[in-house]
């Protein structure tokens, strides 16, 4: 049921412009539950909802996309280091 409340939140997220904050928001939710469910999972995915609900009120900063790793913001690829 939390796991849902925190989906329902990224669908708000998603409504209202904050893509990034919802991107950010479902992939930790997934990692969060697709672990074992203890209190700490509880908590965070609380958490998660808590910070969406905060973030739509303006109350706070969404976070900003960033660029993915090995693109240059331009969108063109760079070359990834050798190991």
């Amino acid at each position: 049921m939390l796991y849902r409340a925190v989906l329902d939140r990224v669908a708000d997220l998603e409504r209202v412009g904050q893509r990034s904050e919802a991107l950010h928001t479902r992939a930790e939710a997934t990692r969060v539950y697709s672990k074992s469910w203890d209190e700490g999972a509880m908590r965070r995915l609380t958490a998660l909802c808590r910070r969406a609900d905060r973030v739509m009120a303006g109350v706070q900063r969404p976070r900003t996309a960033r660029p993915v790793r090995g693109h240059a913001v331009n969108g063109s690829r760079r070359p990834l280091a050798t190991r």
